[in-house]
């Protein structure tokens, strides 16, 4: 019989607050944080050499654009949610189509992204 892991969440969040309220929401999620990436570098970092599941990614990391994580995730096939206090329009066309959720979010906004995406992903990986 095969066990089946906690999704391992990469939390990309500069803002210790807000990361530690993302940390908790992904446990209470069944989840397993990795990280949490407070900067840019230990966000590239994490993104290529972590065995990742899900990512939740803070769209600014201290006036730094995460898309370049974003990118190597995508290129890993990774999932990802964009956070951010911004305008959504930010957001390049070609990331349009992610999911976005925008602070200051609650619970089951954050719970239904997250459940969704896990069970997508535990689709995939079904069929491989």
């Amino acid at each position: 019989m095969q066990t089946v892991r906690s999704p391992r969440v990469l939390v990309v969040e500069d803002e210790t607050l807000v990361s530690m309220l993302i940390e908790d929401m992904v446990c209470d999620g069944g989840g397993h944080v990795v990280g949490p990436a407070a900067t840019f570098e230990q966000a590239i970092t994490l993104a290529l050499e972590e065995d990742l599941d899900l990512a939740i990614l803070d769209v600014n990391m201290a006036g730094l654009v995460v898309y370049p994580v974003a990118d190597i995730l995508r290129h890993r096939g990774i999932p990802f949610i964009f956070v951010t206090g911004y305008d959504p329009g930010i957001i390049p066309a070609r990331y349009r189509h992610e999911r976005v959720l925008l602070k200051p979010f609650a619970h089951e906004t954050f719970s239904e992204a997250f459940d969704t995406i896990v069970a997508e992903r535990a689709d995939v990986m079904a069929l491989s």
